[in-house]
């Protein structure tokens, strides 16, 4: 029998790791059925590359358990995912927010507000007004990124056991029996899933963070609860190197970052409609299994760091079903129109106060066009870009109704999901426009000839001949009526 490790000597790192990960008893069942198959464990240490070095033997146990320990039993570690996400975050440093800097942003975070009373009928998001570090960012947001990435995760995670488990089966009957004598290796293998996934997220949100100007950044509302923050760190980087002074910058995004915050609090339907497109999106995700068994073949399980680059790198290839195709068009002209409206609406309330706001709004839009840390973490983890690829259509789109309706029949449009543009319309402002003008106008004659019917005033050859055509679009901020427009 070989020597026992805790009892000086060379170490059998073998046993050890069977020991670490199994438990005493489990290890030894396993062992007994290695050397009964004529297994040299010594052999398959050596083979395995694992150290013959007591110490560095003990390091990397003990970094496995801490790997696997937390995080409880979810798709993702979160505890690694939040950890490594502030790591990230802290990248080149994180100064705190200092009390100089957090009555700035209130400031301008207040004045954006009075600023977007002339150019919106939204009101004030009545939440708190909040300067964030980029750790705080990661703490705020972290509980949506959760929400949003588990469905993918636990995909990945039994696409992981899958492949691996169907691998045993073409291995050796020796091997095979240790397989089936380690109870636990799907456990385990799962565990390891959510620390490989949880360090994937946790990095992408960590570099998110350095960039991010506040909560809504994205174009997704990251956070449930009415608020207007900005992070001064990363507002005073993006000032640098512009021509316009930081604080027209810093009132220029607070001014978006309020009227994000509006349009969130003030269309109640909004935010579950954007994450609930992402979660159905994620829910059908599916795996390309001869991809990841090629890719998988060529890797240890067990190495937490072969598995993260295997991530990384593309290995769980995603294939878009029809359905995911469509609930991509849906998101991307949803994103589309709220980054629309809150580029038109800023740039009617900065107009006459800001010299530099129609530069920082290109700059702004080309941003956001060219896709940044949020279209990669996306693309990385579920394969979905959010970048908003008709931005400019939908700016258009509000411009022109805007200025044809006015400002209220343009924000009444976000009362109700039916009322919003297609993107079909997106392709064509002006003929969305005009054809929800042509729909008013035809509502109204209706309206009005009834009304004179009622009273007596209208003769019966001015009655009208039909009522609006059930495919004609809903007036200006109605909501459909089961019956069709102008019906009892």
């Amino acid at each position: 029998m070989s020597q026992d490790p805790t009892q000086g000597g060379e170490p059998n790192s073998w046993e050890e790791l069977l020991r670490s990960m199994m438990g005493p008893e489990a290890a030894e069942e396993a062992l007994r059925a290695m050397r009964a198959s004529g297994l040299d464990p010594e052999a398959m240490s050596r083979a395995a590359g694992l150290p013959t070095d007591r110490n560095q033997l003990m390091m990397m146990l003990t970094q496995m358990q801490q790997l696997l320990a937390s995080g409880g039993g979810g798709p993702v570690n979160w505890d690694l995912a939040k950890n490594l996400a502030r790591q990230t975050a802290h990248t080149g440093g994180d100064p705190a927010v200092t009390a100089a800097e957090a009555e700035r942003v209130r400031s301008a975070l207040s004045v954006a507000d009075l600023w977007l009373d002339t150019a919106t009928e939204l009101g004030p998001a009545g939440g708190r007004q909040e300067s964030w570090s980029r750790a705080e960012w990661v703490e705020r947001t972290l509980p949506t990124w959760k929400r949003l990435s588990e469905p993918v995760a636990a995909s990945v995670a039994q696409a992981l056991v899958d492949t691996i488990s169907a691998q045993s089966e073409h291995m050796p009957p020796e091997v095979q029996a240790l397989a089936r004598q380690m109870g636990a290796a799907q456990g385990m293998l799962r565990q390891l899933g959510g620390a490989v996934f949880g360090m994937q997220l946790g990095q992408a949100v960590g570099t998110l963070a350095r960039d991010a100007f506040g909560p809504a950044d994205t174009g997704l509302p990251l956070v449930e609860e009415p608020l207007s923050a900005l992070v001064p760190a990363n507002v005073a980087e993006f000032s640098q190197g512009l021509d316009a002074p930081a604080d027209e910058v810093r009132l220029f995004l607070a001014v978006r970052e309020v009227a994000h915050a509006r349009l969130f609090t003030h269309v109640p339907w909004l935010r579950a409609h954007l994450l609930g497109i992402v979660e159905s999106y994620a829910r059908e995700i599916t795996i390309d299994t001869d991809a990841m068994e090629e890719a998988v073949r060529g890797i240890d399980p067990t190495n937490p760091e072969e598995l993260r680059e295997a991530f990384s790198g593309g290995v769980f290839a995603l294939e878009q079903s029809p359905a995911q195709k469509a609930a991509l068009l849906r998101l991307e002209t949803a994103l589309a129109l709220v980054e629309g409206w809150v580029e038109e609406v800023t740039a009617q309330a900065v107009a006459a106060h800001l010299p530099h706001a129609v530069p920082l709004r290109e700059m702004l839009r080309r941003r956001r066009a060219t896709g940044g840390p949020a279209e990669q973490t996306f693309a990385a983890l579920v394969g979905l870009e959010l970048r908003p690829r008709r931005l400019r259509e939908a700016a258009a789109l509000w411009a022109s109704l805007g200025a044809a309706r006015g400002v209220a029949k343009r924000d009444a449009l976000w009362s109700h999901p039916d009322l919003m543009p297609t993107p079909e319309e997106l392709d064509d402002p002006q003929g969305f426009v005009a054809a929800r003008q042509a729909a008013r106008a035809a509502e109204e004659d209706v309206d009005a000839a009834l009304a004179a019917l009622l009273d007596g005033t209208l003769h019966p050859s001015q009655a009208p001949e039909d009522e609006t055509p059930e495919d004609q679009p809903p007036a200006d901020g109605e909501p459909p009526a089961d019956g069709g427009p102008g019906r009892e």
